[in-house]
């Protein structure tokens, strides 16, 4: 139970990326009142939360509907996490823990940014449902596994959640110029996200190992 507990903790870690997001959330609400911003974090936290939490409890039968099996998912949600922990080795953006360059351009637009890009595909992101999906499934059934699961993930958007609620201590310690350039300071998070996968690098040989027992 303590292995998939750490796990599912740093692979959500790495997945979600806390620290990224945050980057992304300053550079877009820095004009925002502080009352509208972090009413728009909680917003976003909560609904990337309840997006996972479904891909936790259903993912499996979704797949099962789908025709899909559980060891093909494991083959491409590792391989999606072994990529995903490339980019963060090389302090690369992605689409799957990151917006895109599109993404950030119509979100800019945007005044209200807790649906889209916030909760999704920032939070809940491509890489953040896979591994939801995977680590689920890896438990087997077992109550005290899924739970610890459930929980990992839970711990992890509360983390994140903290960190979106600081974003206006972020923007003040930051400045004008900061705000400028902090859509591009995420890069600067790599030495931790670094840590973090190459967790995400063994929770996919966890899921390849499981693949070739089964």
């Amino acid at each position: 139970m303590f292995e998939i507990a750490v796990i599912a903790f740093t692979t959500f870690f790495a997945t979600i990326a806390p620290l990224d997001s945050l980057a992304v959330f300053v550079a877009l609400t820095h004009r925002s009142r502080p009352e509208t911003r972090r009413a728009m974090a909680i917003k976003g936290t909560a609904i990337a939360t309840g997006l996972l939490l479904f891909f936790c409890l259903l993912g499996g039968d979704m797949l099962k509907w789908l025709g899909i099996t559980l060891p093909a998912m494991r083959t491409a949600g590792g391989l999606l996490l072994f990529l995903i922990s490339v980019d963060m080795v090389f302090a690369r953006q992605s689409g799957g823990t990151s917006t895109t360059e599109g993404e950030m351009e119509e979100a800019e637009g945007k005044v209200d940014i807790s649906v889209f890009p916030l909760a999704s595909p920032l939070l809940a992101g491509p890489g953040a449902m896979g591994a939801a999906v995977l680590l689920y499934a890896q438990a087997n059934g077992d109550f005290l596994r899924e739970l610890a699961v459930v929980g990992a993930l839970l711990v992890v958007m509360a983390v994140t959640l903290t960190l979106l609620l600081s974003a206006g201590a972020v923007q003040r310690m930051l400045g004008v110029t900061g705000m400028n350039v902090s859509p591009a300071s995420s890069a600067s998070c790599w030495p931790l996200c670094r840590c973090s996968s190459s967790s995400t690098a063994s929770a996919a040989a966890v899921y390849w190992e499981a693949d070739v027992r089964r």
